[in-house]
């Protein structure tokens, strides 16, 4: 094996992980927010600290997303408004996963 194929190995390999890392927060993101859609449908007790902790997550990834919908239905408002952010965090970090896989 020469010297130019053990560094791209090399390479290939830094990409590989980075691509995993990055796929796997995008999924770690997007299943805080659908945890926190789930358990808010569930009607999950609010005062739990495991729930508190969920929703503070949720809180803190989509909180760029808050009150882009704002319909009179509550459960709608918080599926669309913490399912658009974990639909998009899926797409973009699979996206770019892919991309460094290809680099």
């Amino acid at each position: 094996m020469s010297a130019s194929q053990r560094h791209r190995g090399g390479r290939d390999s830094a990409a590989q992980r980075s691509a995993l890392a990055i796929h796997t927060i995008a999924d770690i993101a997007a299943a805080f927010l659908g945890l926190w859609i789930l358990l808010y449908a569930l009607e999950a007790n609010q005062a739990n600290v495991f729930v508190g902790f969920v929703e503070g997550m949720a809180d803190w990834l989509a909180w760029w997303s808050q009150d882009i919908f704002t319909m009179d239905t509550e459960w709608l408002r918080v599926l669309l408004n913490y399912g658009l952010p974990a639909v998009i965090y899926l797409f973009v970090g699979h996206g770019i996963a892919a991309r460094v896989r290809r680099a």
